[in-house]
């Protein structure tokens, strides 16, 4: 094995290695262990797992996708001016262990996992898996950070309480467990893109009620990009944010390949122009959840996490160094 001073973080070279060519890996980075690489500064992997879907399945098969799409990435931002495997060490961390047919223990081995990386300083950047993935991935920096702020881009709230009786862990609830929990802030949460119809008129009551900033996907049309980004910006201020990207927040004709879609969704411009508005906040983490290959064979849904993960990626990277000098 190699000695940790000598361990390349660097892209495999499109320009000399066909970027279809080789093994995927999250744009195309080196595949170290958590224990292999340490001095990583970003540790991109994947959390393949929807053991909490509760309708059309299928993210699980997402991570091992978006890595394939993401060969397409290449090393510098043109917008945001900036290359960000020149501003931090990134590596690909492989998958979180998840086990198909348990809830609760794979919750506890995804923490665990992101545990390892936030113990030695490395900031996460997730791919799902169903977005009751968050969850533990939020544990896990809680435990460092304290109670967190969010931007949440989705068509749902993912506040709700039970499903089929008493089932709390399912991609519907991951941020009212969090918030009950401790580990989320909610009047640092907020949600852009809410969308669709709902079970009763008290669904989205709860998160409300704790403080949440809910848009709505009509108040966001109304507003737009340059206003929600000053809304999101004052309402996590300068505290430890996280950023959960569901890709169903965008409309399904940009994503189809997605578990619950719903019309009349983001653009792909607009999710873009909304995550680089994120630029120069306290970020400490980020996720890309709910890519669903099986519902969109084409691959272009698993581009579209990949190019967003990407853009999160230059905001990490940017804070990385920042925080270094």
């Amino acid at each position: 094995m190699s000695h940790p001073q000598e361990l390349s973080f660097s892209p495999l070279a499109s320009e000399t290695v066909p970027r279809y060519a080789g093994i995927a890996t999250f744009m195309r980075l080196p595949h170290y262990s958590i224990a292999q690489a340490p001095q990583a500064d970003i540790g991109l992997y994947g959390i393949p797992w929807d053991g909490g879907t509760t309708n059309r399945a299928g993210a699980r098969h997402g991570p091992r996708q978006i890595r394939d799409a993401s060969s397409l990435m290449r090393k510098v931002h043109p917008v945001l001016n900036l290359s960000p495997f020149k501003l931090a060490k990134c590596a690909d961390f492989g998958d979180a262990p998840v086990n198909p047919l348990q809830i609760e223990p794979t919750l506890d081995m995804i923490e665990q996992f992101v545990s390892e990386m936030v113990e030695q300083n490395i900031v996460p950047l997730g791919a799902g898996g169903d977005h009751l993935v968050s969850l533990p991935v939020l544990r896990a920096l809680a435990k460092k950070h304290g109670p967190l702020g969010m931007v949440h881009f989705d068509a749902h709230t993912d506040t709700w309480d039970r499903y089929f009786g008493d089932c709390k862990y399912t991609h519907g609830t991951p941020f009212r467990r969090a918030i009950e929990e401790g580990i989320l802030d909610p009047k640092r949460i907020v949600q852009i893109g809410i969308r669709g119809g709902l079970y009763s008129e008290n669904d989205d009551n709860w998160g409300l009620e704790q403080g949440i900033r809910v848009m709505r996907m009509e108040e966001f049309t109304e507003l737009g990009v340059k206003k929600a980004l000053e809304i999101a910006r004052d309402v996590v201020g300068d505290q430890a944010t996280y950023i959960s990207f569901d890709v169903d927040c965008l409309d399904p004709v940009f994503a189809p390949g997605t578990g619950t879609p719903e019309i009349g969704g983001l653009t792909t411009v607009e999710a873009q122009l909304l995550v680089r508005g994120l630029r120069g906040l306290n970020l400490i983490g980020a996720d890309l959840v709910e890519v669903s290959p099986p519902f969109d064979a084409s691959g272009a849904t698993a581009l579209v996490g990949a190019t967003l993960m990407w853009e999160m990626l230059c905001l990490l990277a940017e804070k990385v160094d920042q925080n270094k000098q």
